[in-house]
């Protein structure tokens, strides 16, 4: 795929499926678990094994957050998965994804990684 316009990729791509991969490495929290990250319309879905047992007792995967990029902002968009009414809620637009990756690994409100 070549550059559009803004010098971005479009999305999804190889590219930065990858350095999300390599970014999540970095996370605080959940560290023992291998997350995967499967390309979606417009961007990307973060699935992780259930560590804490909070959201699946047996330890299954769940999802953990979308990422998506909508061209016609040029925002990056992250969204966490509201497990108790199966739905995507909009955490926040970032500039480029380099800072939606930092709010995502960092997490302080347990919002991603519960």
């Amino acid at each position: 795929m070549g550059e559009v316009a803004t010098g971005l990729f479009p999305q999804p791509n190889d590219v930065d499926r990858k350095r999300i991969e390599r970014a999540l490495a970095e996370r605080r929290r959940y560290r023992y678990v291998s997350p995967e990250v499967c390309a979606v319309e417009n961007g990307y879905q973060i699935k992780s094994p259930c560590c804490s047992r909070n959201i699946d007792k047996g330890g299954g995967v769940i999802d953990i957050a979308r990422l998506e990029y909508w061209q016609a902002l040029q925002v990056w968009r992250l969204y966490s998965r509201e497990h108790s009414q199966s739905l995507w809620r909009l955490q926040g637009e970032f500039a480029n994804l380099r800072e939606l990756l930092q709010q995502l690994n960092l997490d302080p409100e347990r919002i991603f990684w519960p």
